[in-house]
């Protein structure tokens, strides 16, 4: 793994990792390495130390390291301009946004900076719709148990999970959620103030975990039953991470409001909420908005990195790539008691093992391989999208290595 992947990092990057002398808050439990350069599938850290990254920045960097497209598009455009208000026109937020409608089933497009924002934008827009168009006054939104939506306090309260909302009391009230594929359940929660259903195509920071179309299908059902929005979460899943350039592409449903984010920008901060034709009349002039959303320069790299999805065929061939690597796996994993699962679609790829992974990934840092958890028990492999077959071979040959030496330890 070129120069020296046993290293620990940098005595920079250990101090930071145990926070002296830094000037940040300790909100990340970073690991004790400094990346300084990235190119395809590969990072470098500040010794020297090369390593083959499945992480893609949590799903972000979908085309790779600094893709060659994407970066003369920004350079190009850091030359004109960086900055104006969303009080002026911006050809190049029209032209992202006439991109993602021509390519999705969306007719109207909203740009904000992160998933999270997305997000907020759709509780926004599904609450403002029902109260300023449809007159009904419904405000609540229904979202699932291991869902993960943000970290703003109303997408916080919206994730399923307890554990982002230790010390935030109290949160705004309008959210429940309910077990994913229980519909029981979904149907006695629904009522005369729900105003949506936001769900995940995949769970992927609960644990990789696929809705079930049958699921899936009963939920587009109850919304149109009650009169409820659908709302899908393609913050992960969006940008071509699933085999689709959005994941309910897989289901063959229409949203009524989708989001995305991360792989939008390839490593641009960007996000963006997508909705049907018939919200324009809840987001009016003055309902919402954003100081950065859909800058020059972010729509600069949105339409980039559509153009190079489409024209590289890049969905396709995460599609490919995705089915190769799960066979991999399921083939060189099979008969080992520690992995009970391997799950997930394209190249979002969980391997649920039967005790926690952290230092699974501790060592695969060693060893000069990049991969991330879900959940404690859950390995994540995300890698970019235009990931090689050789380099498949090669990250599955690191983790087998590393799974094979872990079992034996614990064995002995």
């Amino acid at each position: 793994m070129g120069k020296d992947a046993q290293g620990s990092g940098s005595a920079a990057a250990n101090a930071a990792a145990e926070g002296k002398g830094s000037s940040l808050f300790q909100t990340y439990a970073r690991y004790p390495l400094s990346l300084v350069k990235g190119e395809g599938s590969w990072l470098w850290d500040d010794q020297g130390n090369k390593y083959l990254d499945f992480m893609a920045g949590l799903a972000v960097t979908n085309l790779g390291h600094a893709p060659v497209k994407v970066k003369e598009k920004l350079k190009a455009q850091l030359d004109e301009l960086w900055h104006v208000s969303n009080l002026f026109h911006i050809p190049g937020q029209e032209k992202a946004a006439a991109l993602l409608t021509a390519n999705t089933c969306a007719d109207a497009v909203f740009f904000c900076n992160s998933g999270a924002e997305a997000n907020e934008a759709a509780i926004k827009l599904a609450r403002r719709y029902h109260q300023k168009v449809k007159g009904t006054g419904r405000y609540e939104i229904i979202t699932f148990t291991q869902s993960f939506h943000g970290r703003t306090l109303a997408t916080l309260t919206a994730t399923g999970q307890d554990k982002v909302k230790e010390g935030f009391l109290p949160l705004p009230a309008g959210f429940l959620s309910v077990s994913l594929h229980d519909l029981p359940a979904l149907e006695a929660a629904i009522n005369d103030n729900t105003a949506a259903i936001m769900i995940e195509m995949v769970q992927a920071e609960g644990g990789v975990h696929p809705v079930e179309p049958e699921f899936l299908q009963a939920v587009t059902k109850l919304c149109k039953q009650h009169g409820l929005l659908l709302i899908v979460d393609e913050v992960q899943t969006g940008m071509g991470r699933t085999g689709k350039l959005f994941a309910h592409e897989h289901y063959g449903i229409e949203p009524d409001i989708f989001t995305v984010a991360k792989g939008l920008g390839s490593g641009f901060p960007v996000g963006a909420m997508l909705g049907k034709g018939y919200l324009r009349d809840a987001f009016t002039a003055g309902s919402h908005g954003s100081t950065f959303g859909g800058t020059p320069l972010a729509s600069a790299v949105v339409a980039a990195t559509i153009e190079t999805m489409l024209e590289d065929n890049v969905p396709q061939r995460a599609a490919e790539a995705g089915e190769y690597l799960t066979a991999q796996l399921q083939e060189k994993l099979a008969g080992i008691p520690f992995v009970k699962s391997i799950r997930g679609k394209g190249l979002l790829i969980g391997i649920e093992c039967a005790e926690p992974v952290g230092e699974l990934v501790l060592e695969g840092q060693r060893r000069g391989l990049l991969f991330v958890t879900a959940g404690p028990n859950v390995i994540r492999l995300l890698p970019n999208l235009l990931v090689t077959r050789e380099e498949i071979d090669q990250a599955v040959s690191i983790l087998i290595d590393i799974i094979h030496a872990h079992t034996a330890v614990n064995q002995a």
